[in-house]
């Protein structure tokens, strides 16, 4: 007689069971995108306009997208049941503070550089560089991250580097655009010139975005704030330290987690 029915088990929930043991002994493929903060902009001064400040630095696994820096996506974490490192990056100070770094387990992405004051020599370097002063060079981006700034053209200020491209003698280098959320959001742009863009404003919070300069009588500029985001498979639930701000929505056969602020540089994810 054939057998139509199992007690208290099924193949579906064979199969479900065989997949989450593959899960646990092998690890969960998680996608993501860190961003740094982006660099804080120089108070003017009377010889001319402030730089650009540098973008934070930009590193993404997803597929078909890129990482900053011309460098194509890197390789999807795969990780184990456990706790991992968590940090969302500050915009750097405005005044021309270099941005602070994010981390999401083993990825690391860099501050964005300050962008200095015309009659300064501060540049800073980090994920993009922040653009130059009269008597000093720009800051450099760091490979795989972002570009560096520009070089000035006379009081005009130079442009902070991008994830995408470098800065140029006013304007900000280009961010770099992503899906992982599900719709099309760019971040990580450099900031524009003070002779491009008069008083200027910060940083967007949440892209990375380097402060721009300033004009005459006007103060500089904090960096936009970064963002950690990454996916897990459903079948896994992701577990926050106290300090963290997140959301989550399901797309597709993931969650995908955007975290928007970490309240100390010790924060964990624990993924179980």
């Amino acid at each position: 007689m054939a057998v139509t029915s199992m007690a208290n088990s099924s193949i579906r929930d064979f199969k479900k069971f065989n997949s989450m043991s593959a899960f646990i002994n092998l690890g969960f493929p998680v996608s993501y995108l860190v961003i740094a903060g982006g660099g804080g902009s120089a108070t003017d001064n009377s010889t001319g306009q402030s730089s650009g400040a540098g973008a934070g630095g930009y590193r993404s696994s997803v597929v078909g997208e890129d990482s900053g820096g011309g460098a194509s996506a890197e390789d999807a974490l795969l990780l184990t049941k456990g706790a991992y490192a968590l940090t969302v990056g500050a915009g750097g100070a405005a005044g021309a503070s270099d941005g602070s770094d994010s981390v999401f387990a083993s990825i690391t992405s860099l501050g964005g550089g300050r962008g200095a004051a015309v009659s300064g020599s501060g540049a800073g370097d980090g994920g993009s560089g922040g653009g130059a002063g009269l008597s000093g060079t720009a800051g450099d981006g760091t490979a795989g991250q972002g570009f560096s700034g520009a070089s000035i053209a006379g009081n005009d200020g130079g442009g902070g580097g991008g994830a995408s491209a470098a800065g140029s003698t006013t304007s900000g280098g280009a961010g770099v655009a992503s899906e992982i959320t599900g719709s099309s959001v760019t971040r990580a742009a450099g900031g524009d010139s003070g002779g491009l863009v008069g008083a200027g404003t910060p940083g967007a919070d949440n892209t990375g975005d380097g402060a721009t300069g300033t004009n005459l009588n006007n103060g500089g500029h904090a960096g936009g704030s970064g963002v950690v985001i990454f996916t897990l498979p459903v079948q896994a639930t992701a577990t926050f330290s106290g300090g963290v701000t997140q959301t989550s929505a399901v797309l597709g056969a993931n969650r995908v987690y955007t975290v928007t602020a970490t309240s100390t540089t010790d924060e964990t994810v624990t993924i179980s």
